[in-house]
């Protein structure tokens, strides 16, 4: 990579001369209504504690904001909030639908836009989108509620509140000085025909860390005398408690009213009962909206301010708010270099992404943007997370501090104590899934690995320290779960990783991290080995594997026909576990010896589960059918009968995945493997006729180690490609489009069992019907499979061509395969000859309206014959 000033900082972050990641974008975009905050008798996390209590009720182990930024232990917090002289509420988070409300379960319903980070988060941009009438909160909940499944969601560009561009947009930039003086840029434009008015409340606070036990002092936010500038510290020193800050300072440019309250619970509104300080957390909103003087301290101290911005914009108005927190006192001078600032952190922004964006990507402004705005919503993405399971039980009456006799039952993540999460983390959507989940952060490390591989290394680690991987060996799964079981793809992001550091690094990698994963990971495949291999036959479950509704039945409950399922894609991501961790230790191996019998270890175990798929000889009760050149399901049932479960899924698309390439030499490197998996095939000769054995080479002389044969690949591959089945113009559908007209049905017990194709929002509530898996286009799985496309077309090359699309007469390599595939997918986030993106579906705002038009939202699966997106949006 060309060194560039960005890079730079990275540097001195990895190497600890510099701080540059200490202040980042790690608010939550929703605290309220999770696992942590839910201290219920009954688990009820989203009637608990409810946006309507949020603005009233001191969190316990976060906090959120609009467009905000803290420290890395949200110690100290800083967002915007807004009011338009119309809203019942003072707009300080964001608001969607509680999982009960929505028709497809949660649904944020604002329009907010990551536009671009840095991963030192040296240069920020967000924009939010503010409506000049009422905030239409009833006529969202309501028109929601009565919705059914089958209807799409009630969105806020449906209720007509930007119509005629009445809205403001409301852009916050942040730039960095230093790791810890960060300038802010706020500016307000009316994009609306007349005058309308707009208060605008840059807002800084303390998490309420003072009120739990052990929490330390209490600190402080107090005024400081400025002339002509609004300015305030934060002191927050307390020897004995580890989150300890040094003072901040945050000063405004212009001599703004300050407002200052505590961060403390409204009980007398909630709960009828007294308040621990006259001020509290409201205060801002009672002031602002209710015009209560009363509500905000006098004194001009607390633990949570605000600089106040009234207003009126006239049409087309732009007004500029500009601040800077620091740990510099602020003086007459503090705002000397502030533009300077930001128009060098901009273009050493250009610097960094010019520095790594491809040419033909480049040449193209349509995809650089959105290859740019995408990366932004992975940096934006980052959160403080903090979440003591120990702790927290305790608190719940069920921790091992409970005695026995007085221990709750039915308490989440029970079995879970030993975790204690304190760490900045990539979640998957900051307002939607506001807590990590395992196999989804992997993924998030592949495209955060260009531009920090430093971060994604530390986050692919901190699933396997000891404060998270269980005891056991099992990764944690998610805060409303942490034994449920994603698909085991850390080992793959492992080595993925691995390799782009290494090629960033120009040198032989970062073997120790490589060691240390292999180490830990080694404990977790003994795990599934031991948990999820129900008869030793090397047959595996997992329960839903994160594909949630894609089979017959709840695959993470007790069967109705009792009996268990010999999963497809359990075992073929064992599979692909088996070869990634193989991949690992012949990698180590060539730097240290004593891992040349790991490679034996993985080899033998790669081979025995790919056999289980696909024994020698025609057998009924196998995951293969050789009729439908497909994998399946198998149902077992307690009789000892079994029958395959023929829904045309993803699921028997996965074992395609599950391919290792080993590069010419690399056998020659590892003489005492070499010998023994000879040896071990001698042993074991039925596995010779059911898979892709490496004793064959190809282009280059590479060496192969498959699930899947040639025959195979191209029976499968002549269904993924085929457009009536699961090649939609945007990216390899969920489940096949056959199940649109034939439905797969299962009988049992007088009752039936359907799986029929949707291509878009679930049209069941199972697992909260904000997920699909039957026909909608997935991101990682389509990655995926375009990465085993790669890997095959560098074992077979230019001489093996499939027919693309199935039906078609058009004979394309594997290499052409992968990029058209790859083409299909991106063509989900561009123009068309129309102006329309597909992801953005019908919203005309998005394809006509210039203040609209380039924005880009990335959500988390897309129609299936549309493309339109579905699910959480960031």
């Amino acid at each position: 990579m060309i060194p560039n000033a960005e890079q730079a900082r990275l540097d001195e972050a990895r190497m600890k001369q510099a701080d540059w990641k200490k202040w980042g974008p790690y608010l939550s975009e929703r605290q309220w209504g999770t696992v942590r905050e839910d201290y219920s008798d009954n688990g009820d996390a989203w009637n608990y504690f409810t946006h309507d209590h949020a603005r009233s009720r001191a969190y316990r182990w976060g906090e959120d904001g609009l467009g905000g930024i803290s420290d890395d232990h949200q110690v100290l917090c800083f967002a915007l909030a807004l009011w338009n002289g119309q809203d019942p509420i003072l707009k300080e988070r964001a608001f969607g639908l509680a999982n009960e409300e929505g028709n497809h379960g949660e649904d944020v319903k604002e329009c907010y836009f990551y536009i671009d980070s840095t991963p030192t988060h040296s240069y920020m941009k967000y924009l939010y989108k503010y409506p000049q009438a009422a905030y239409p909160y009833l006529d969202l909940i309501q028109t929601n509620r009565q919705r059914g499944r089958q209807q799409p969601e009630y969105e806020l560009l449906d209720t007509g509140v930007f119509d005629n561009n009445r809205y403001f947009d409301v852009f916050v930039e942040y730039a960095k000085a230093g790791p810890e003086d960060v300038l802010v840029r706020i500016t307000a434009i009316n994009r609306g025909p007349v005058a309308a008015p707009l208060h605008v409340l840059p807002t800084l606070w303390f998490r309420n860390t003072w009120a739990a036990p052990g929490g330390g002092s209490k600190p402080v936010l107090e005024k400081i005398d400025l002339p002509g500038r609004a300015a305030l510290r934060a002191h927050h020193t307390d020897p004995l408690f580890r989150e300890s800050l040094a003072d901040y300072h945050l000063s405004c440019d212009t001599d703004a009213p300050l407002l200052f309250t505590e961060n403390e619970t409204n009980n007398a509104r909630l709960f009828g009962t007294q308040n621990a300080s006259p001020h509290v957390k409201d205060a801002f909103h009672n002031f602002v909206v209710h015009g209560d003087a009363s509500a905000v301290n006098p004194a001009q101290q607390g633990t949570k301010a605000a600089t106040h911005h009234a207003m009126t914009l006239a049409a087309g108005e732009t007004r500029v708010i500009r601040l800077r927190l620091s740990t510099r006192r602020p003086d007459a001078s503090t705002f000397a270099d502030f533009d300077d600032v930001f128009t060098t952190r901009l273009d050493e922004a250009d610097a960094f992404y010019e520095a790594l964006t491809p040419p033909a990507v480049t040449a193209d402004p349509d995809r650089a943007s959105v290859m740019r705005q995408a990366l932004a919503g992975m940096l934006w993405s980052k959160q403080y997370f903090y979440y003591d399971v120990g702790l927290w039980l305790d608190e719940h009456g069920a921790g091992a501090e409970t005695p026995q006799a007085r221990r709750r039952q039915g308490v989440r993540n029970v079995d879970w104590g030993h975790m204690y999460n304190d760490d900045i983390i990539s979640m998957p959507d900051k307002w939607e899934y506001p807590w990590y989940a395992a196999w989804d952060l992997a993924f998030h490390m592949i495209p955060l690995g260009m531009v920090d591989p430093d971060f994604a290394k530390q986050q692919l680690g901190l699933m396997l320290r000891n404060d998270y991987l269980h005891p056991n060996g099992q990764l944690p799964a998610y805060e409303w779960n942490f034994g449920d079981v994603n698909p085991p793809v850390h080992a793959w992001a492992t080595m993925q990783l691995y390799l782009v550091d290494k090629e960033h690094r120009d040198d032989d990698g970062d073997v120790e991290f490589l060691k240390y994963a292999f180490s830990k990971l080694l404990v977790n495949f003994t795990w599934w080995v031991n948990r999820k291999d129900r008869t030793g036959a090397n047959v595996f479950e997992g329960g839903f594997l994160g594909l949630d509704n894609i089979g017959v039945f709840d695959r993470s409950k007790p069967l109705p026909t009792g009996g268990y399922l010999d999963q497809a894609d359990g075992t073929a991501w064992m599979v692909f576990f088996s070869q990634q961790m193989l991949r690992i230790a012949g990698e180590l191996a060539v730097h240290e010896p004593l891992y040349e019998e790991f490679v034996e270890k993985f080899y033998c175990h790669t081979l025995s589960i790919a056999a289980a798929m696909d024994r020698v000889g025609e057998c009924n009760d196998e995951m293969w059918d050789e009729q439908d050149g497909f994998f399946y399901d198998v149902l077992r049932l307690p009789d000892g009968n079994a029958q395959r479960l023929k829904v045309r899924s993803i699921v028997g698309l996965l074992p395609l995945a599950a391919i290792a390439i080993f590069e010419e030499g690399m056998l020659e490197k590892l003489p005492n493997f070499r010998k023994r998996a000879g040896e071990f095939l001698m042993r074991h000769p039925e596995f010779k006729g059911s898979m892709h054995l490496p004793d064959q080479p190809g282009v280059s002389g590479r060496r192969m180690l498959a699930i899947v044969d040639e025959r195979k690949v191209r029976r499968l591959l002549s269904r993924m490609l085929d457009e009536s089945e699961f090649f939609s113009p945007h990216g390899i559908r969920g489940l096949s489009r056959q199940h649109l007209e034939h439905p797969y049905v299962f009988e049992h017990g007088g009752g039936q069992y359907r799986v029929g194709y949707v291509p878009g929002d679930s049209d069941s509530g199972m697992f909260g019907g904000n997920s699909n898996w039957r026909g909608p286009v997935w991101m990682p799985i389509n990655f995926l499979l375009v990465s085993a496309l790669l890997r095959l077309y560098a074992y077979y090359g230019e001489d093996f061509k499939v027919e693309c699309p199935t039906g078609s007469g058009q004979m394309m390599t594997l290499m052409e395969v992968a990029h058209e595939l790859g083409e299909r997918i991106t063509r989900l986030f561009l123009r068309d000859a129309t102006g329309a993106r597909p992801a953005n579906g019908d919203a005309h705002r998005f394809r006509d309206d210039p203040h609209w038009r380039d924005l880009v939202l990335f959500h988390e699966y897309f129609h299936g014959d549309t493309g339109a997106g579905v699910g959480a949006s960031h």
